[in-house]
This record gives structure tokens, sequence and C-alpha cells, in this order.
């Protein structure tokens, strides 16, 4: 055996064996740190899923109102690139007003917003029907099938964003989201996995989420490295974040119960801090240890992720949708968690694919008294 894999060989047993200082008598500890985040979106090879297109943005919809005479000033004749005349783009509510800050603002409806019409797609079933009639926790919805052939799926997030380009394969939304959380560590997500008794295979683990406070250390070709250590963000003594659900670990397999989630999320130069409703996460531990990858499924409040998406300024131009139309289909086909006054579901079923790289949750010591408090 060479250096290098005699070097790796012992990585791999310190990061999967050494304890943390929570661990309990005869069980170690696992974490990873989450480096991508992406939406699980479904993508047909003809595009399919979208029959009549994918979305067009609000600099289309801004110019194709404008007379011939203004189109030709506010553009230059076209030579003004999309994101140079952004900013004009989007103030085209009744008084001026902002459509992305303000997407009610429109003295008129933009044409109606095109959804995933296929029947494929990711996720998990979180109502617990087989065909999405309502129930105490759920609006009426449709269901989709899994690429495998799992059926009652539910993910209305995907009906929602799948045909806009922006979250699509090499779409801006989660591409330029991953790289700024890499570059600035920003909203960061540590997994910690306590009570393993074999990395391989436990039978009751407790899985927690964390915020680190520390940037990702990369190697020499900008990839996390693996086990490196990440601090948890405290707040007067306490995780700032930290809740935590069972699971079990099989054949490598990390898979949890479901429960409510608060987790820690910054992408596109905007903050988020959703908590994921009857959130699952199942994560397929890699055979070294030294990555996983997998898929975070639940319920996602639809104000606070369209408060995310639509406070992204001019970015949202590369992303290819109408503010206002998108508003609208996201309210109409939130499926979960109805208001008791209105009956109007509030949140709105999602998945999301994680990969992750093996790392060292470090606890920082406290004053047990004011942790008390």
């Amino acid at each position: 055996m060479g250096l290098r894999a005699i070097i790796l060989a012992g990585a791999i047993v310190v990061g999967t064996a050494l304890p943390s200082l929570a661990a309990e008598a005869g069980k170690d500890t696992l974490a990873f740190v989450v480096h991508e985040w992406n939406t699980a979106v479904y993508e047909g090879r003809f595009t399919d899923e979208c029959p009549e297109g994918l979305n067009r943005g609000n600099d289309e919809f801004w110019w194709r109102g404008l007379s011939k005479k203004d189109r030709a000033k506010f553009t230059n004749n076209g030579l003004i690139q999309l994101q140079n005349r952004a900013g004009l783009a989007m103030k085209r509510g009744a008084n001026g007003e902002d459509v992305c800050l303000n997407p009610q603002s429109l003295n008129r409806d933009d044409p109606p917003f095109r959804i995933i019409e296929g029947k494929i797609g990711y996720g998990a079933n979180l109502d617990g029907t087989s065909d999405g009639h309502a129930t105490a926790k759920s609006c009426a919805h449709k269901k989709f099938t899994t690429p495998e052939g799992v059926a009652g799926i539910d993910n209305e997030m995907y009906r929602l964003v799948g045909c806009t380009y922006g979250w699509r394969k090499a779409g801006i939304m989660d591409l330029l989201g991953n790289e700024t959380r890499v570059s600035s560590g920003l909203g960061m997500i540590l997994i910690e996995i306590t009570g393993v008794t074999d990395p391989r295979n436990s039978d009751d683990v407790t899985v927690s989420f964390y915020r680190s406070t520390d940037q990702f250390t990369l190697d020499s070709v900008g990839l996390p490295l693996s086990y490196s250590s990440y601090r948890i963000d405290m707040s007067d003594g306490k995780p700032r974040y930290g809740d935590s659900v069972k699971g079990t670990i099989k054949n490598g397999v990390l898979e949890t119960q479901r429960g409510d989630v608060r987790l820690p999320f910054y992408g596109n130069y905007n903050f988020l801090h959703p908590t994921i409703k009857d959130m699952g996460l199942k994560l397929e531990i890699a055979a070294d240890g030294r990555t996983a990858s997998g898929m975070i499924t639940g319920y996602h409040d639809v104000e606070q992720f369209m408060y995310w998406v639509l406070g992204q300024g001019i970015g949202l131009e590369l992303a290819h949708f109408s503010c206002p139309a998108m508003y609208v289909a996201a309210k109409k086909l939130a499926d979960g968690y109805p208001d008791p006054k209105t009956g109007e579901c509030t949140m709105i079923s999602s998945a999301f694919k994680i990969n992750t790289t093996a790392a060292f949750a470090v606890h920082p010591k406290v004053d047990q008294k004011q942790a008390a408090q």
C-alpha cells in the first residue's frame, strides 16, 4: 500500500470512529457538511413535462408592453443587455412598483405561469394518500411517480419551478446559490449523527441539524476537504439551530423519521431560515465514509420561499420568469397545512437533492450555568 493510500485510510478511520463530546459510551458520531443543495427537478429528454415550453421572463413582458418608439428608446434598439435593463423591466407595477418586491402591484395579470404537466417527479409521499385528495393537513393536488416507479409522490415545488430555466440543469438559482455558500461560508448546514454503533448499520441514531460558523475548507481543486472541523453556531450558550429527528442506518443508507426542522439557508445574496415541516432525510453514505448524498423532503412555507426568491434583485432576470405570475401560481399550488380561517394551504411539498462531505462538528465549550438558563 502506498503512502497516500495509508494516509487516506487513516483519515477514514479517524473521521468515522472518533467520538464527539456528546457521544454515548460505546457509540460514535458521524458528521457531514452540506456543500450542494439543489431543487429536485426531473427533466425529460425532450422537455415533455413542459408542453407549453419554459416560462418567459419579466423582461419580455416589459418590452412587449412598450410602444415601438419606447422599446427602441429604453433598450437602445436592443443593444442594452438584459441584465442592464432589469431595473426598468421589473418596475412595471400599476404605479411603477418593482413587481418582484411587490408581486401584487400589477393592474393586470401576466399570462398564466407555466407549470409541470408531466407525471414523473422526485420526492416522497407526505400526506399519506395515494391520490392526493384533501386531508386535515393538505389540500387536494396531483401526485407524481418517481423515475423508479414509486407512486404517490408529493412535490408541488417541482410542479411550480420545473418549467423555469433558472431551476433547471445549470440554472442560476441553485448554481449561484451553491457557489455563494462555498465562497462566503454563509448558511452552511451541518448534519450530525449520534448514537452510531456501526457506520454502515445502526438501528437507533439521532440526526441533528446545525449551522457552521466556519467557511468550507477546500482542497487544491476547490472541492470541500473531507474531515475538516466546523464549529457550531451558538447564541446565548445554546446552538442557534439544532433540531433533531430519529433515524436508522441500514447498509450505509441513513433514513430519518419525519419532524419539523429549522435550517439555515443562504443563496444568491439572500438569507432564509426555513422550518421544513414533516422533514425527512434519506442519505446514502459512500463506502469510504468521505461523502454522502441524498434527498430532503417536506413542506416548505410558501410565503417564506417566495420572499427569498423575489428578493434577489436583477439576478432574477437570468432565471426567466414573471414574478407576479409565479407568486399567483405558488399560492394556488400550495398543498400543505391549510390556514384554519381561510382553508388555503400555506406550505408546499418539496424535495431537495443534497451532496455532503464528511466533517467534524465542533461543539464549543460553554458556561454550563449560562447554557441552562
